[in-house]
């Protein structure tokens, strides 16, 4: 059975694998947490996404013999063609990672809905070809409020209304629609170049815009399917 730790700034998420299967997934606010919670459990192999610079003493706390902490330099199952891998996120490249596991041999784009709205696409050759980043939901409303005098704290509307009625309305259609149009519009332009381009979404925010996205695989998990077949891959290297 796999492990896959996915150390966020304010989170830690732990995934199990059979193979390529997930089988369960956690959250936990400390190190502790994680460490009871794996406990005795029957782990043949780790990978470590970690924003973190304590992952190595967490690793030495699990006692485990097969670990890989994913950095720049790890043995990837695409080809990172990214200009700057060592500014890459490491949720970016699992994400990539991720889509190429889902759909081998063709060419996807991922949605990130997040904090930021990343954009990653990967093409059939299994090249990673870059992506685009974009302010997410929270942080054009918080922009809003916070470099006007007298605009609002506004709330997302999964239902924003086209013209609004209302500064708050206003408010809401320039964010929702704003971020709708730039996702047909990035889908639009992307496939005219790639035309058989597979769409998937993630992220805490994809619920607001996946009816609204035709064609598109709503995938939560898909950092963590992309960290696996990372560690998977390691692996398979290692025995070869």
């Amino acid at each position: 059975m796999n492990l896959v730790i996915d150390w966020g700034n304010t989170r830690i998420k732990a995934a199990f694998f059979d193979n390529d299967v997930l089988l369960h997934q956690n959250s936990f606010s400390t190190p502790d947490e994680l460490t009871s919670f794996v406990e005795n459990k029957n782990i043949e192999a780790v990978l470590v996404s970690s924003v973190n610079g304590d992952s190595k003493a967490l690793i030495g706390e699990l006692n485990l013999a097969k670990v890989v902490l994913l950095s720049s330099a790890t043995p990837l199952p695409i080809r990172n063609l990214y200009a700057t891998p060592k500014t890459l996120g490491a949720d970016r490249l699992a994400a990539a990672c991720g889509a190429w596991a889902i759909y081998p041999h063709q060419t996807s784009l991922v949605i990130d809905l997040g904090s930021c709205i990343n954009y990653e696409l990967v093409d059939e050759h299994g090249n990673y070809l870059g992506g685009v980043i974009s302010p997410g939901v929270s942080m054009r409303f918080q922009a809003m409020h916070q470099f006007t005098a007298k605009l609002p704290t506004v709330q997302p509307s999964i239902s924003a209304k086209l013209i609004g009625d209302s500064t708050e309305t206003c408010m809401q259609s320039g964010v929702m629609n704003g971020i709708l149009a730039e996702i047909h519009g990035f889908i639009a332009k992307i496939s005219d170049k790639h035309p058989s381009c597979k769409l998937i979404t993630c992220g805490g925010d994809a619920h607001f815009f996946e009816d609204q996205i035709n064609e598109v695989s709503f995938v939560p998990d898909l950092v963590l399917i992309g960290l696996n077949s990372i560690l998977s891959f390691n692996l398979k290297t290692s025995i070869n």
